[in-house]
């Protein structure tokens, strides 16, 4: 399989009783989410689930049964973070067939808020764009949203508490593997990595992705300094042996340390990017996301869709928060606006 058609569905055997899943994602840029699933005998252990999406589950049973399994042979989804696409089929087969479902203990917040009200987490960045003086992105975000309510929510897409919370370092044996959950928090605060150092592999959900840079802190109910937490998780990938990588999107990647790396540094020149940008006048994290470049285009902030301005709002935000605690800058709250400006060392 090459990086191209890494969303071919199918079972994709990466090693002995070891596949990887592309499902359907309709209506989504990233196209599909790459599924694991680990075979001990007639049964299975999937890392991440899918989005509750009819395609996705016909993915999912098609594949399964390619290696004469199915559906029924599932005895537990782990999953790497509470994202819809990683989390809610697996809460819909359950209701169905009674598999497990383990998320990471820190992710609680996330479910509880978005069980309360599926709009939650749009609500929660709706305050983080007005305190951002990015009120015009929260309005036409919102418009959109009252304007076709299921626009932003998948069919059959809800939240439930998990059977179990798992913690880091926890190993959970499935065959001939020994998969250790390894607290990776920044795209969402209880993001987990199943790594089998033995077997030379992990994976790695959304935290390390082969060709992309996966949103910071896009969740209800966020927790500190998430991009400063990113960084310091990527210091943990160092730490480990030199994997390979199996991510939630793309193809599977030979070197964990090398994009590790990467993603480290490209978040370094980011924040040097808007410290230029503050440093030249941007007050707020609006006009400093108007002042950088977007995706690997370097698109600018007008040319994105309100969805994806919002996330850019936010992942500004998130290295200005950094800036300020490396006190390279200040922040302070003018009539409900957090604004920056340099300090005189900088």
């Amino acid at each position: 399989m090459t990086a191209q058609d890494w969303t071919t569905p199918g079972a994709w055997e990466i090693a002995p009783d070891l596949y990887r899943i592309p499902l359907a994602m309709p209506s989504n840029g990233l196209r599909a989410v790459n599924v694991y699933a680990f075979r001990a005998g007639d049964r299975v252990t999937i890392i991440d689930s899918g989005w509750a999406v009819p395609e996705a589950r016909a993915q999912l049973d098609a594949a399964l049964q390619s290696i004469g399994l199915g559906l029924h042979s599932i005895d537990e989804f782990l999953i790497t973070h509470s994202h819809s696409d990683h989390i809610t089929l697996g809460v819909q087969l359950r209701a169905e067939f009674g598999m497990k479902l383990s998320v990471g203990k820190d992710e609680e917040p996330n479910i509880r808020a978005v069980m309360e009200h599926w709009f939650n987490g749009f609500k929660m960045n709706f305050q983080r764009l007005r305190a951002a003086g990015a009120g015009s992105v929260a309005d036409a975000m919102h418009a959109r949203i009252e304007a076709n309510p299921d626009a932003e929510r998948m069919a059959e897409e809800y939240f439930e508490l998990p059977d179990r919370w798992l913690n880091s370092d926890e190993v959970i044996p499935v065959g001939r593997y020994r998969l250790r959950a390894i607290a990776t928090p920044g795209h969402t605060r209880g993001h987990l990595v199943f790594a089998d150092e033995a077997a030379g592999i992990i994976v790695t959900g959304d935290h390390v992705l082969p060709t992309i840079t996966p949103s910071i802190g896009f969740e209800a109910q966020r927790n500190g300094l998430p991009l400063k937490r990113f960084l310091e998780s990527q210091e943990v990938m160092l730490a480990l042996p030199d994997l390979r990588v199996l991510p939630a999107h793309g193809a599977v990647a030979d070197s964990l340390h090398a994009r590790s790396r990467e993603l480290i540094e490209y978040h370094e020149r980011r924040l040097e990017d808007c410290f230029v940008a503050v440093r030249g006048g941007a007050a707020d994290a609006l006009e400093v996301a108007r002042l950088i470049g977007w995706t690997r285009h370097l698109r600018h902030f007008d040319e994105l869709d309100e969805f994806n301005q919002m996330l850019a709002v936010t992942e500004t935000v998130a290295h200005l928060d950094v800036l300020a605690d490396r006190e390279r800058i200040a922040a302070e709250v003018i009539d409900g606006v957090k604004s920056y400006r340099l300090l005189r060392h900088a």
